[in-house]
């Protein structure tokens, strides 16, 4: 992202704000999750702009809480702008992880939540506790969606309260193997709905 430097001749060469510039990173849209069985981030509705417009699009979550115990938090991609999400993926997915009292304390590959060639939707962060202090936040990367030449490439990396009282840091990255245009993105638990969470959509442009 790109950063600004002012001195004290340029700032008093501002007569407006609206002479400052832009930032690299604007806030697309904002939802808030509550008992809902999926966020949806759909190109052309209700605000949203998932296009060319932006060559990265970031989505963070914060404090994503399942109404089931132990779920896990996932999403997938559309080109028909969420008739279906079922783009076919390949992903590898690692985690660090260390328990409350101090055991556990590991770094491993987890060959249960990666993909290879499958339209399945893809782990984000596992077996989510639903106590009351337990939920998810991180990001999601989205490279260039609206290509037709390229795969489409995404990373991921978030912090969970895992049900059995560990935290654990899981970091995913992979690619949609398709030369198609991505034009919405879907994120849900595998079982029950989003108790509660903030989702937002970033669009960054070039540096």
């Amino acid at each position: 992202m790109a950063l600004v430097k002012y001195n004290n001749n340029s700032l008093s060469a501002i007569t407006a704000a609206s002479s400052l510039p832009a930032g690299a990173m604007t806030l697309i849209k904002e939802q808030t999750a509550s008992d809902s069985s999926t966020i949806n981030f759909v190109n052309g509705t209700s605000d949203v702009v998932l296009d060319s417009t932006y060559p990265i699009y970031l989505f963070k979550y914060i404090n994503v809480h399942p109404a089931t115990d132990g779920a896990n938090f996932t999403f997938n991609l559309s080109i028909d702008s969420g008739s279906n999400y079922n783009v076919t993926k390949t992903t590898s997915y690692f985690r660090a992880y260390h328990g409350e009292g101090g055991a556990g304390g590991a770094v491993a590959y987890d060959t249960g939540q990666d993909l290879a060639q499958s339209t399945a939707f893809q782990g984000l962060a596992e077996s989510i506790g639903n106590d009351a202090d337990q939920s998810c936040s991180g990001s999601l990367q989205l490279f260039n969606p609206s290509d037709t030449t390229f795969v489409k490439h995404f990373m991921s990396n978030n912090n969970a309260y895992y049900e059995a009282n560990y935290s654990i840091n899981n970091f995913m990255g992979g690619y949609g193997n398709t030369t198609s245009a991505i034009n919405a993105v879907q994120f849900k638990f595998d079982s029950g709905n989003i108790d509660a969470g903030t989702f937002k959509l970033y669009g960054i442009k070039d540096s």
